[in-house]
């Protein structure tokens, strides 16, 4: 069984350098009760590397007197799983496109699995690092895979609709993830939120093994031959068109994990908060991050691709700014930071859907695997390295926070700008 596409493929002239890939099938519509349990499994998947991420970041300060480690090795932790999931997706999404979606989302889930209920009788922190690195490179194929089932599936605004509803359930994995994790431990120890994570692991294999049928025929899969793969990525890298919309993601991405991984220090060493006030404020911003991507949805139709991203990255840089002067001027508190990093969240939900359909609706199907592995591995590896010089001069304050913030929020307005004025951010074919 395999989905079909619901529109044809309008590709640019440009290719990878491999023989020329089989014809289409014929194109016919997607039910719409398929359409909804593909966003369902495709949410799911995409969801379990952030929430992977997120969910214990309540529980930080109890696994560090638990495992006898100082913050800043726990922290390496975080780090650890964001490494793996930059270099999981530069794996799997060329090996997605030589043996198709579905055996490599079932590998990855399951090692995701395995690894995630071994945290749960780690003594070590050394322990708890490596299998950290181990959930992210799993986890990593969920994230890859989904987008090229998206792109094998939809095009252009299409796309763009789809991705919105993926980002939205996307995006309540990182928002959501320590509030459930600080309800959680109220429950039990820490060891209890990577138990409800490993059985979340076991559900999503599921859902890949009964729900998701293959999206990629064999006759578009290709070798790797590692010299035809690295033609690919050189010509993806020199492509604009990809390029400069997968720069935009990365320091948005910058932008919101500089948030999600640095306020849970900011708001209770300096403003006080408990876990669960920490927690609500992850739930306020995720409201923001469902607004704007409901929003997104309804601009479809109403404004061209390029100009929705550009409102979602001015709506970003005012925000961030506006967070910047009341940290400046003494007004930053809970209550107003909060606000500012909802209306952030708002027009975040703008840039993501509509940075990556414009990556990767000018590829090739035959290489959707590939183009999605380079945009992940360059979203998460610079975001987070980005979003990690917030702690460089030690702990974490408010004014390190939003410093990187702005930079990213500026960077990433600034990257469109040039490449809209150089035509390097064309919207995809419709």
């Amino acid at each position: 069984m395999s989905l079909t596409l619901v529109r044809p493929d309008k590709r640019r002239s440009s290719r990878p350098e491999t023989a020329a890939p089989a014809p289409r099938r014929p194109v016919t519509p997607t039910p719409r009760r398929s359409v909804t349990l593909l966003v369902l499994v495709l949410g799911v998947l995409s969801a379990i590397g952030p929430l992977a991420t997120d969910l214990y970041l309540p529980a930080l300060p109890e696994i560090a007197a638990d495992l006898g480690a100082g913050e800043s090795r726990v922290k390496l932790t975080l780090t650890a799983v964001m490494a793996g999931l930059a270099l999981g997706q530069l794996v799997t999404g060329p090996l997605s496109d030589r043996w198709g979606r579905r055996a490599p989302l079932l590998v990855g889930t399951a090692v995701f699995t395995a690894s995630t209920f071994a945290i749960v009788f780690v003594s070590s922190a050394e322990a708890f690092m490596a299998l950290r690195f181990l959930q992210g490179l799993s986890a990593a194929t969920g994230l890859v895979v989904s987008r090229a089932v998206v792109r094998d599936v939809f095009h252009g605004e299409t796309a763009a609709t789809f991705f919105s509803r993926l980002v939205l359930l996307t995006g309540l994995a990182p928002m959501l993830g320590p509030l459930l994790g600080g309800q959680l431990l109220l429950l039990g120890p820490w060891q209890l939120i990577f138990g409800a994570l490993g059985l979340t692991g076991a559900v999503t294999f599921a859902l890949v093994l009964f729900a998701l049928p293959e999206s990629l025929p064999r006759e578009q899969r290709r070798r790797q031959d590692p010299r035809v793969l690295a033609r690919t990525f050189a010509r993806l890298l020199r492509d604009p068109g990809f390029i400069a919309p997968t720069a935009v993601l990365a320091l948005s991405f910058g932008m919101s994990f500089t948030y999600i991984s640095a306020f849970s220090f900011v708001s209770q060493s300096q403003f006080g908060a408990s876990a669960q006030q920490f927690s609500l404020v992850f739930g306020v911003t995720t409201l923001g991050m469902i607004i704007g991507n409901q929003v997104n949805v309804v601009l479809i139709r109403r404004m061209e691709l390029r100009r929705r991203l550009g409102l979602g990255l001015v709506g970003a840089v005012a925000a961030v700014l506006a967070m910047a002067l009341l940290s400046l001027t003494g007004g930053a508190d809970l209550v107003t930071v909060t606000a500012a990093l909802f209306v952030m969240m708002v027009f975040t939900g703008l840039i993501s859907p509509n940075a990556t359909a414009m990556a990767l609706s000018g590829q090739p199907s035959e290489i959707a695997g590939t183009s999605s592995a380079l945009l992940g591995t360059l979203q998460f590896g610079a975001g987070s390295a980005l979003a990690a010089t917030a702690g460089l001069t030690g702990s974490t304050t408010m004014a390190s926070m939003t410093a990187v913030m702005l930079a990213t929020a500026v960077g990433a307005a600034l990257v469109f700008l040039f490449a809209a004025a150089r035509g390097g951010t064309p919207a995809p074919a419709v």
